[in-house]
């Protein structure tokens, strides 16, 4: 008999561990890209933040006016050929970007942890301090698109996630609720629906399987869709979840059930068998408690308090739109700014 060599190869000549090492070095690789952009971007929008910070103390002292920007923004692109982002436009969008967090010990460090972009839509499309901490949050902790963030801020995330109603303050960990909270809204907007406003749940439950994509990402980009009419089977009888999702952040199955009509306080029961079930039979070892969302399309919030004052499962009550806009009433409901600044410390 022939020895054999430690390293067994293929037909090719390669060791049989290759496709591993291949693939652990890709990742590596694709790590240290990921770094390296980090970084670049980190450094470019440290730059902007010190040409808007030179730019308002020449202004300060020296009385700058529009024609100096203007001149400046001709020099940089002569001196710079080929290098972006030193237009009038910009040059002034440097400034108001100092200006919007100077002071703002908080903030400050924020803005460097998401790309140029990003701070210019946040910058742009907020003006309270706290929303576009909101955001800023958000979008590096979720590492949202340009795109995706522009989405949440026009469907008015901020305010519809401060305004939820959940029961999580007693039936979670201090450690899960800040960040459950800011995973169930207030309201959802599901405008890429083609529903009549007269619909039934089957056919709302379908019109939102089909376009999948646009409803994880309208509940908030961290879903991934587990199932529709998911099979419970307790003591030799079937019970069906309207939707299944899991939440990757939180790490826990996320029931739906979905209702065309006003909330109903003995939704919560049926809620909290399904959530009892899926923790027995469904649940992994190493996931969190699961939670459930009741999705109707209208609901009393005193009676939404009631019925989840004494409730032990974790359970959020929302309501869904096909519009975007926020009634003003709820406005004047949001937290109070202390409340809020606490909630996002937690982020």
């Amino acid at each position: 008999m022939k020895p054999t060599d430690k390293t067994q190869k293929n037909s090719l000549g390669k060791p049989q561990d290759y496709p591993g090492l291949l693939t652990e070095i890709k990742e590596r690789i694709r790590s240290a890209q990921y770094e390296a952009l980090k970084a670049v971007n980190k450094e470019l929008v440290g730059l902007y933040w010190d040409i808007g910070r030179m730019i308002v103390e020449r202004q300060d002292v020296e009385g700058w006016g529009k024609a100096v920007v203007e001149q400046l923004a001709a020099d940089l692109r002569t001196e710079f050929p080929g290098v972006g982002g030193f237009s009038a436009s910009n040059l002034w969008r440097m400034k108001a970007f100092f200006e919007a967090y100077t002071g703002l010990e908080k903030l400050a460090p924020l803005v460097r942890e998401i790309g140029w972009s990003h701070n210019l839509a946040i910058l742009e499309r907020c003006k309270d301090a706290l929303e576009r901490e909101f955001y800023l949050r958000m979008t590096r902790k979720f590492g949202w698109s340009k795109n995706v963030l522009i989405h949440q801020i026009d469907n008015q995330s901020y305010e519809k996630s401060l305004l939820g109603q959940t029961n999580f303050d007693q039936a979670l960990t201090p450690e899960l609720r800040a960040q459950a909270k800011l995973a169930v809204k207030d309201e959802y907007t599901f405008d890429f629906l083609e529903l009549g406003e007269e619909h039934g749940e089957r056919e709302l439950e379908r019109a939102l399987i089909a376009r999948i994509e646009d409803f994880l990402r309208a509940m908030g980009g961290m879903f991934a869709f587990m199932g529709s009419q998911y099979r419970l089977e307790v003591d030799g009888k079937e019970f069906f979840i309207d939707l299944l999702l899991f939440h990757r952040r939180l790490r826990c199955l996320v029931a739906i059930e979905l209702k065309v009509g006003e909330f109903l306080p003995e939704f919560v029961g049926k809620m909290q068998f399904y959530l009892a079930a899926l923790d027995r039979q469904v649940r992994q070892e190493d996931e969190n408690p699961s939670i459930g969302i009741i999705l109707c399309k209208e609901k009393s919030r005193t009676i939404v308090e009631y019925a989840l004052h004494d409730a032990r499962k974790p359970i959020g009550v929302a309501t869904y739109e096909i519009t975007k806009t926020l009634p003003k009433a709820l406005k004047g409901q949001l937290p109070s700014p202390k409340d809020i600044a606490h909630l996002l410390e937690d982020l």
